[in-house]
């Protein structure tokens, strides 16, 4: 048992990180008429605004939290006088909140596309996969939330931040331990997210690499009236 926690703890997000990397990479150079959201608004523009937005919030502010709540070292909590409970507290709110948000878009968008006979034919299996597996994450991420509730001591929560930030430091062992006597919910919330990292390049998702932050500062387009 030791050997698999170590497996999948340990090794395996090495292993996610890298096929996220080195895919994306290789997916940009060799595959770049594919490098694409495939946005099917042509198809049916009916619910996809709302979808759309409501998933994009939920999914930023999700990811968002979870960098910051995971990598940031206890002792900037501990300075700040957040103690461990309280972090909790405000992850669960804030990731229940958020999270009910992206759930919400996310139906929306899954429902579109296995139900609209028009974007499903142009949809790919992966396309297919990568919604279901995101929706349930959500669901897991969601209902970890309510496990959660049983114990307000912070004790699972840190453990939790002990893996990423070993992860980081390039300290498999060590990940793999903070891991061991966590809830197999939270377990599995990993594992499928590591998963994604690793469908991340042989999907839709590597529009997230070309987001485009130059929009917001470019110059205005000159727009003149027929005469």
């Amino acid at each position: 048992m030791d050997y698999l926690n170590t497996l999948l703890f340990g090794v395996y997000p090495y292993i996610a990180f890298t096929v996220f990397l080195v895919g994306s990479g290789l997916r940009y150079d060799m595959g770049q008429y594919t490098w694409k959201t495939g946005s099917s608004q042509m198809l049916d523009s009916k619910g996809i605004k709302k979808g759309s937005l409501a998933f994009h919030i939920g999914i930023i502010a999700v990811l968002a939290g979870h960098f910051v709540g995971l990598l940031t070292p206890h002792q900037v909590w501990d300075v700040l006088g957040i103690s461990g409970p309280t972090k909790q507290l405000i992850a669960m709110g804030a990731g229940g909140f958020f999270g009910l948000i992206c759930l919400y878009g996310i139906v929306i968008l899954l429902k579109r596309r296995l139900n609209n006979p028009r974007v499903r034919a142009t949809s790919s299996r992966m396309d297919i996969v990568i919604l279901l597996l995101i929706f349930i994450q959500l669901v897991l991420g969601l209902i970890s939330i309510l496990f959660s509730f049983a114990h307000l001591d912070g004790v699972d929560m840190y453990k939790m931040m002990g893996w990423a930030q070993n992860i980081v430091t390039f300290d498999a062992a060590e990940a793999a331990a903070s891991l061991s006597s966590v809830g197999f919910i939270y377990k599995l919330h990993i594992l499928l997210g590591m998963t994604l990292f690793v469908l991340f390049p042989f999907s839709r998702l590597v529009h997230v690499w070309s987001v485009p932050v130059g929009y917001m500062t470019r110059q205005y387009q000159i727009v003149r009236k027929k005469v």
